[in-house]
């Protein structure tokens, strides 16, 4: 993994097998006339949080005491800003939803959805689907590609979308990508290190960081797995693990202020957070650590000798003659020589939770993944200081850190919806996802064969769990060559913008809205949508507010009804032409400036 992991623009993962492509010349003509029109208007506190326990279904909690909580109570709702509200908590807004957001209120809606248990996790529906079994002669064991079905299952069907999301958000800074493992079972493995992320989701940071840190997945993906002391013969512990929970995990390269700016020097440059000598001490705290095969069974399977899937979901196993007894000394902390393996994990865990640059590091990057690529210092230290403390002593509790991003006056006020740097490109991955929750897409078989859609020139060009190194899809400091950008400023998600993947994004788009996956069986309906037809400007209306928010222009709403028009419908037109139009509709919604940055 090390030629993989330290390459930050490694290659996507190869394309899954064909799609299904839309051949309406209606739809076709529509949308080009659309896309013309559009072209012609424009877009317009301390405490050991490892001790903290974290249910792995629903928890109850009061966000009475959050200041970000408090300023919203008692506030009216519209519509309007119940969608806005729910496209960054979840992924998508339907009536039921906003309906209940504008009862419950934004806190009330979190507190319910924190409190939510979880349904199928990711490792039990893979066994229901048979991906477990060990003699089917499609050897799943090697395969990887029932991961990708399981990401999307998850993603579309989940009854915790609240949860999924913030576990998308993690997946995305805890990386750990399907695309870099090779091993029997990786998908299972990758399953299992969903379901944790999700687990930990809004529960405890010091108590994810432990179990990403033991998890099988990370253990291949960054060679914690088999990692050895140092011997005689010159072979030193490796160090991939430990520069990583440092440089992307927890306290990131360079020393902050709360607020997420650069602490700089007496001669105003920034101050690296570790050095070497950091990494290469760190690195023998992680030695001694293998897979359990404990529970192994071994089977012959088609020829092959198989064992179970066991190990993908147990921590990693301690050998601790292969531990490292040398004296650690990394960012202030000292560990003492034949210190015990795992009070020796505690102490440099504990080291990274409590550093002071792991709050705004960590908040930032979500507040990136969920609200806004350029949130202001204020805003950083405001959610940074409940990671601190979340009102009750406790450091690191992710579902008050998750109100406080969502909660924010940054993310609830009216000012961001004109300011042209403000928002976020909307990740390919998740506008499918979006797109699936919200017309209630389902799977007639249950299987939700729905591969990796990584390919930029045919499909999504982003893909679930399948990032191409373990800097993530985009760096957050990510900024456009050639923009306008003021000084500063950034747009990580435009990482993955190029020609090719914007007329990819469009013509896979635009078969996928009408045709589904599979032969339609992963397919909408549009039951809602087609009640309104025969009136585009009603329709754009509808859709306007469960995909934008109500943040169409009026000149774009009009260019796209205008759009419609090009192909008559009436009362007396078929079912396949109504359907048609809805599907332009849905697809010039999703290809329009104003869709694609979300604000």
């Amino acid at each position: 993994m090390r030629e993989f992991v330290d390459e930050a623009d490694a290659a996507t993962a190869p394309p899954s097998p064909g799609t299904t492509r839309l051949e309406s010349g209606a739809l076709t003509a529509v949308a080009l006339a659309a896309a013309a029109a559009l072209a012609a208007c424009g877009s317009g506190a301390g405490s050991d949080g490892g001790a903290m326990a974290t249910p792995t279904g629903g928890r109850t909690i009061s966000l009475a005491g959050l200041a970000a909580a408090s300023a919203l109570s008692g506030v009216s709702i519209s519509d309007e800003q119940a969608s806005r509200f729910l496209q960054q908590a979840q992924f998508s807004a339907n009536d039921a939803d906003i309906a209940q957001v504008r009862s419950l209120g934004y806190a009330g809606w979190i507190e319910r959805q924190v409190g939510t248990h979880f349904g199928t996790k990711g490792w039990d529906w893979l066994n229901s689907q048979g991906y477990g079994d060990p003699f089917n002669t499609n050897n799943y064991y090697d395969q990887s590609y029932p991961g990708d079905y399981m990401a999307w299952q998850q993603l579309m069907t989940a009854n915790d979308p609240m949860r999924k999301r913030m576990g998308l958000a993690l997946s995305e800074f805890f990386v750990v990508s399907l695309s870099g493992l090779d091993f029997r079972w990786r998908s299972h493995a990758m399953a299992h290190y969903w379901d944790t992320l999700c687990a930990f989701s809004f529960g405890n940071f010091r108590a994810l960081l432990e179990a990403v840190t033991l998890n099988v997945a990370m253990g291949y993906y960054l060679n914690t797995k088999g990692n050895k002391k140092g011997n005689s013969s010159g072979r030193q512990p490796d160090e991939n693990y430990a520069r990583e929970v440092m440089q992307l995990f927890t306290v990131g390269l360079h020393l902050l202020n709360n607020d997420g700016t650069l602490k700089l020097d007496g001669s105003g440059n920034p101050q690296e957070t570790y050095t070497s000598s950091d990494v290469s001490n760190l690195a023998r705290v992680f030695t001694g650590y293998d897979v359990d095969m404990s529970q192994n069974v071994n089977v012959t399977a088609n020829g092959n000798t198989v064992g179970n899937t066991a190990f993908a979901r147990l921590p990693m196993r301690l050998t601790a003659t292969d531990h490292s007894p040398e004296r650690v000394e990394f960012l202030n902390t000292i560990i003492d020589a034949d210190t015990p393996a795992p009070a020796a994990l505690k102490t440099a865990l504990d080291a990274l939770f409590n550093h002071p640059n792991t709050a705004p590091f960590f908040c930032k990057q979500m507040i990136q993944r969920l609200v806004t690529s350029n949130p202001s210092p204020q805003y950083v230290a405001r959610v940074a200081a409940v990671f601190a403390d979340n009102g009750q002593g406790q450091r690191g509790d992710l579902a008050f850190v998750f109100a406080a991003i969502v909660l924010d006056a940054e993310a609830r006020n009216a000012t961001g919806l004109t300011a042209p740097e403000y928002g976020k490109l909307r990740e390919p991955m998740v506008r499918l996802v979006q797109w699936g929750r919200t017309f209630g897409v389902g799977s007639a078989s249950g299987a939700w064969k729905i591969g990796d859609l990584s390919n930029a020139g045919s499909q999504l060009g982003q893909s679930p769990l399948r990032s191409p190194s373990v800097f993530n899809f985009f760096r957050p400091g990510y900024v456009p060559p050639g923009t306008a950008l003021s000084a500063g400023k950034v747009a990580p998600e435009f990482q993955l913008v190029t020609e090719s993947s914007v007329g990819g994004y469009l013509n896979f788009m635009m078969g996928v809205i009408d045709s589904g996956f599979n032969s339609r069986d992963i397919y909408a309906a549009y039951s809602t949508e087609l009640t309104l037809v025969l009136d585009p400007a009603a329709l754009v209306r509808k859709l306007n507010l469960l995909l934008c928010a109500g943040q169409l222009s009026p000149a774009t709403q009009t260019a796209i009804a205008n759009g419609l028009l090009g192909v008559a419908v009436n009362s007396g037109t078929s079912a396949n032409t109504k359907r048609q139009r809805v599907c332009a509709a849905v697809l010039m919604v999703m290809a329009c400036p104003e869709y694609l940055i979300q604000k």
